[in-house]
């Protein structure tokens, strides 16, 4: 009822994440054999913290604590809504005990350096040009976008003027390609002339000629029609690997037992870079550059806040050296 009722407000990624976080608190129902939520009570959400804190439960390890914050106050939101239909007390969400997190525990400190990830392009622009992986790094990389707006692209959202060539983002959940911000996200990307040559040698190319579930034509596609999130996902942490690129792996594993050489485990390298590690590491690079942060916020859809708080990676030193050039001369 809870997920059914935050339907239309959620999009369906967040969702999901909802759902799994949310799996854990009822592990923990079935191994106290608690099958009324009327038998909650401030102690035993205080337990399900411990309990979800050390890892306990089908699958998880134990996590942080801005990672057990997150997954708290979803518990908190679950159940302030089964306070609005009178299947717990009232005020029982504010038992549940949120730790407290600093500032600095809320933002990842990982992220795709900039200089890494033209090593990468280049290499796929050498060795596995305009192949779907090459296409979707590069357009990635290009326009700062999440995995998930990138997947939601038809080849009717790209414009390949030669002069002004760009892309389309828009909201579509009804046929299963929502945006993060919903109505908001909808946007226009300026893209290079290169880019779009890529993308073009992409569609003339390797690009199957599909379409999705819901008769429409992705423009990165599968065999099957439009790849699924985690597929996309997936080809991301394996072309961040140090292996993929031949070179010596900083974690002293050996290339032929590693798990994390098979690519439904290469998030497990811990070299390996997620898609916000790439969209961090371009919002970086444009700061570098001196790109006006609203610029940046308008092209990428994040709050100029978002920005500075989750993904400009830039030192504190290299921030200050920046500002130095403005100030040179009063």
């Amino acid at each position: 009822m809870y997920l059914e009722a935050r339907r239309d407000e959620l999009s369906r990624q967040t969702l999901s994440g909802q759902k799994y976080r949310l799996e854990s608190f009822l592990q923990w129902c079935e191994e106290e054999e608690i099958e009324n939520l009327n038998d909650l009570d401030g102690r035993s959400l205080y337990r399900f913290r411990v309990w979800r804190r050390e890892g306990h439960g089908d699958g998880r390890d134990e996590i942080q604590q801005v990672t057990l914050r997150g997954q708290l106050s979803t518990l908190r939101a679950f159940l302030r809504f089964a306070e609005e239909i009178d299947a717990v007390r009232e005020g029982l969400r504010v038992d549940v005990p949120l730790p407290t997190v600093s500032s600095g525990q809320n933002v990842s400190d990982t992220t795709l350096d900039p200089e890494r990830a033209a090593n990468i392009l280049e290499y796929l622009n050498r060795y596995q040009y305009a192949s779907r992986t090459h296409a979707v790094l590069l357009l990635m990389w290009h326009t700062g976008a999440r995995i998930g707006a990138i997947r939601s692209l038809d080849l009717s959202d790209v414009e390949f003027d030669s002069d002004r060539p760009g892309i389309q983002f828009r909201h579509r959940p009804e046929t299963d390609t929502p945006l993060k911000n919903k109505e908001k996200g909808e946007r226009w990307n300026a893209i290079s002339p290169n880019v779009a040559r890529v993308l073009e040698d992409y569609i003339d190319g390797p690009r199957e000629n599909a379409r999705d579930d819901h008769g429409r034509f992705p423009l990165f596609t599968s065999e099957y029609g439009r790849p699924a999130l985690t597929t996309l996902r997936d080809e991301v942490y394996r072309v961040t690997r140090p292996c993929w690129l031949g070179e010596e792996c900083p974690h002293g594993k050996d290339e032929e037992t590693c798990e994390a050489t098979y690519l439904s485990k290469a998030s497990k390298c811990p070299s390996s870079r997620s898609p916000h590690d790439v969209r961090s590491g371009r919002v970086t690079a444009y700061r570098r550059n001196d790109i006006p942060r609203r610029v940046v916020s308008d092209r990428l859809n994040a709050s100029t806040d978002i920005l500075d708080e989750h993904y400009d990676r830039r030192s504190a030193r290299e921030k200050a050296e920046q500002r130095r050039d403005y100030f040179r001369d009063l």
